[in-house]
């Protein structure tokens, strides 16, 4: 019915096609297949209101890596950031939640300390300032009046 050209462009074209799937799923998808180009640290904080996984993890403005995992441990939340290797954080580094303009997005922000002690993957940041609620700001402005 067909011939075996067709028949062998239409199997090369699927493949091809199978290939390009994998690759974009692959890319798009954030799926580490051969090892990950990232280390883990971990910061506890006492709020971390309006921070989701996935937000940005930033020093001087410039992305460093990204949220991974939040959780509550003895009722304070443990956030997992996955840092990109190559980035030296110092073991006094303060981490903070920060608002990206007035009503953007919230990210963490890391100002680094001047010690030479530097964190490897799993380590923890001892310095943290939690998220500042512009709602209680508010109410304590009204309310105290």
């Amino acid at each position: 019915m067909y011939g075996k050209k067709t028949e062998i462009s239409v199997g090369i074209f699927m493949i091809l096609g199978m290939v390009c799937l994998v690759y974009l799923s692959v890319n798009l998808g954030s799926v580490e297949l051969f090892g990950s180009n990232a280390y883990t640290i971990d910061a506890v904080f006492g709020s971390i209101e309006g921070l989701e996984p996935g937000a940005s993890v930033e020093i001087a403005g410039v992305p460093v890596g990204k949220v991974k995992q939040i959780t509550l441990e003895e009722n304070k939340a443990l956030v997992k950031m996955e840092i990109t290797k190559g980035t030296k954080i110092s073991d006094d580094t303060i981490a903070s939640i920060r608002t990206k303009g007035m009503i953007g997005d919230k990210f963490v922000k890391l100002s680094p300390g001047g010690s030479e002690d530097l964190l490897e993957d799993t380590d923890s940041l001892m310095d943290t300032e939690s998220a500042i609620s512009l709602e209680e700001l508010i109410s304590k402005y009204i309310f105290e009046k």
